[in-house]
């Protein structure tokens, strides 16, 4: 717990009303959206973490209306842009804690190119992917995860490829330090993924397997009537599992999330589906400390920060 001294000597601490925002939720009933949204609002409940120094940026699409309903600074952005943007962010004010919501069209196909180089920058960021397997604002359009064969409106004889593969394309990309996955339905993994994924120094990507109840209804519905479908990774340095978690399922899989050659051979298994950490190096190199470093000894070294530097132009030209 970390709770706030105000300058009058009381100690001030955060309720879950604190994190929530004045809008209610708009998404349609059963959607796992709402599951997330509330495990990320108890999490920065339980952390004390006030919402002035919380920041949620999000792209296009159902998910990305998340900075809507939470009490803290929130961006709304463009299509797929929400990586690029959170990125910008935490150089600038690396004191910030700064989430990214995206989902799997978001991401994956319009966001795709920033989703590959914000592995690769690996700037301290929780980003959260809402993978549904449907493009569900725009009703019901094939997106890259949507199961080969699944009748939708762009595609009504049945998706024609087979989906892109979220965790295994995260872990070949290069410099990617934290690949977990989770899903909506099973609070107490989602709500520990979230904290694994929060303290990891670098970005944390988390695929969260996400319901649509009224666009895609049978995307996740076999795991979800028998919890003997899904495995949980366990290791020392991975997510913690409940003993109640493990006996209702199909038991677990002890992976060393240093074992990147294991985890892709974790990341191609579907029965039972893997959850938990797959891939985790936090010595991975981060761009925002890498950028940072530089500045600080430009700084000792008598050059101008960028700032100054832009200041002193503008007062130079008589701007």
């Amino acid at each position: 717990m970390n709770p706030i001294a105000p300058p009058n000597g009381s100690v001030q601490t955060f309720e879950l009303e604190d994190y929530q925002g004045s809008d209610a939720p708009r998404w349609c009933g059963g959607c796992g959206d709402l599951a997330i949204l509330t495990a990320v609002q108890r999490f920065l409940r339980d952390r004390q973490i006030p919402p002035e120094q919380v920041v949620v940026v999000s792209g296009i699409g159902c998910s990305s209306r998340f900075p809507h309903y939470m009490n803290t600074y929130g961006f709304h952005g463009v299509h797929g842009r929400a990586i690029p943007i959170a990125t910008g962010l935490k150089l600038m004010r690396p004191d910030l804690h700064v989430f990214v919501i995206t989902g799997d069209g978001d991401c994956l196909s319009i966001g795709a190119g920033h989703w590959v180089h914000g592995l690769r920058y690996n700037v301290n960021l929780t980003v959260l992917l809402f993978d549904n397997q449907i493009y569900g604002l725009t009703k019901k359009q094939t997106s890259p995860t949507t199961a080969q064969g699944y009748v939708t409106n762009t595609q009504p004889k049945g998706t024609y490829l087979p989906p892109l593969q979220p965790i295994t394309g995260s872990l070949g990309i290069t410099n990617a330090s934290f690949v977990a996955r989770t899903a909506d339905w099973i609070p107490q993994h989602l709500y520990e993924t979230i904290a694994k994924a929060f303290d990891h120094p670098g970005l944390a990507f988390v695929q969260v397997l996400q319901r649509c109840p009224v666009y895609n209804p049978d995307a996740y519905a076999p795991l979800r009537a028998d919890p003997q479908r899904i495995a949980y990774l366990t290791h020392a340095n991975g997510i913690p599992v409940s003993d109640a978690l493990l006996r209702r399922s199909a038991g677990a899989i002890e992976h060393d999330p240093s074992d990147r050659d294991a985890a892709f051979a974790l990341s191609r298994q579907t029965d039972p589906l893997p959850l938990g950490l797959f891939y985790a190096n936090p010595e991975a190199p981060r761009y925002d400390e890498i950028r940072w470093r530089e500045i600080e000894m430009a700084q000792k070294n008598g050059r101008p920060s960028v700032n100054k530097a832009l200041a002193q132009f503008l007062v130079n030209s008589g701007q």
